[in-house]
């Protein structure tokens, strides 16, 4: 499942299996791509008998094959008796994207008694996690709903759920109260921020608006204060040392690129209907490289519009010097961001959505920027 704009610059590598904290442990799921980066990450977390893991991956036998290890290796370092085993008592899913749900029956054989939570909405899960696609796992599994401040405890873990839509319509954050140091102080809270913030680059979404209010609540979740916030352990990527800073980070990119669609659209607007460009400052300052008409820039003009253009025109213009491999990703991010516009009332449609232009340009042909 693509759930990340692709990344073009090389990743560190991360190992398959990483003791981050005494109480948390990153087993990748071994399904890197352009999409995932290295690989989905789930997390075991706790420090007894019983514990809780975020996400499962997407089902590849080296996931299961390296939790099984993991759990082996902690009952024998932590020496939690004879007869008691390393178990997960809950997992705990972000959201319902196949390399995050795929690994669910995995876990199951691995850990037969654990149980699975998930957010209502979005898809809930595939057909054959349902037990209706002749898997050979059989019968069904039960996925309980997760609620919103839901907490789940085992020894050396707390997590607390947080309902943070956007990425997808399910998705869920996880805030990490903490954990007790090697000294006995308590170490700072983190979240584990699936899919909306990643260890590197920037992350896609089903709904802007939705995922820009997740973001601000997520850079609540931290301590307040100076001297940064906890960490963010993220569905992708390395760990993210200061998740407060990175929260910021992506929400000040996100309004750059809204500003950069409407200092674009306003400049073709001022182009097409006259010889000044009224914008042209603004839309250099905001990173709209001379704001070329999208047929100079190959884009190629399909309507009579002359200040309505389509998300690739767009594209073509704001992520010049991108490869054009990736502009069709770009371009599913530029209709959010045009979709958000239009809630607020600063763009219109034309063509059911096919094209669009400023709110003010509506009958004018000339920006009102």
């Amino acid at each position: 499942m693509s759930t990340q704009q692709p990344q073009q610059s090389p990743l560190p590598r991360l190992p398959e299996i990483t003791r981050l904290t005494p109480s948390c442990i990153r087993i990748l799921a071994g399904n890197p791509s352009p999409f995932t980066l290295q690989g989905t990450n789930t997390y075991l977390l706790g420090s007894g008998p019983s514990r809780l893991l975020i996400d499962t991956g997407e089902g590849k036998p080296s996931w299961a094959a390296a939790l099984r290890r993991v759990l082996d290796d902690e009952e024998k370092e932590k020496g939690h008796g004879s007869g008691t085993s390393v178990s997960v008592s809950a997992a705990l899913l972000t959201h319902w994207h196949r390399d995050h749900t795929g690994g669910v029956r995995d876990l199951l054989r691995v850990c037969p008694g654990a149980r699975v939570y998930k957010w209502r909405g979005g898809r809930f899960l595939d057909l054959e996690l349902e037990g209706k696609g002749g898997g050979d796992g059989g019968g069904e599994v039960l996925v309980e709903e997760l609620q919103d401040g839901q907490r789940f405890e085992v020894a050396g873990a707390r997590l607390t759920a947080v309902h943070a839509p956007g990425h997808t319509a399910d998705h869920t954050v996880f805030v990490w109260e903490g954990e007790e140091g090697e000294e006995g102080e308590e170490r700072e809270g983190a979240v584990f921020t699936g899919d909306n913030v990643l260890g590197h680059g920037t992350s896609v979404f089903e709904d802007l608006g939705l995922y820009v209010g997740s973001l601000e609540r997520m850079a609540g979740l931290y301590p307040a204060g100076g001297g940064g916030g906890g960490k963010a352990y993220p569905g992708h990527g390395a760990v993210v040392e200061d998740g407060s800073d990175k929260i910021a980070e992506y929400i000040r990119h996100r309004a750059q690129r809204e500003e950069q669609v409407v200092q674009a659209l306003g400049s073709f607007a001022s182009r097409s209907g006259s010889s000044s460009s009224p914008v042209s400052a603004a839309a250099a300052a905001a990173g709209v490289v001379e704001a070329e008409l999208p047929e100079q820039a190959g884009g190629g003009r399909t309507g009579g519009d002359d200040d309505a253009w389509t998300a690739m025109e767009l594209v073509k213009t704001i992520y010049r010097g991108v490869p054009e491999s990736l502009h069709p990703a770009a371009a599913r991010g530029v209709v959010q961001i045009l979709q958000k516009l239009q809630r607020e009332g600063k763009v219109v449609d034309v063509d059911a959505g096919e094209r669009w232009r400023l709110a003010s340009t509506a009958g004018s042909g000339r920006s009102a920027l």
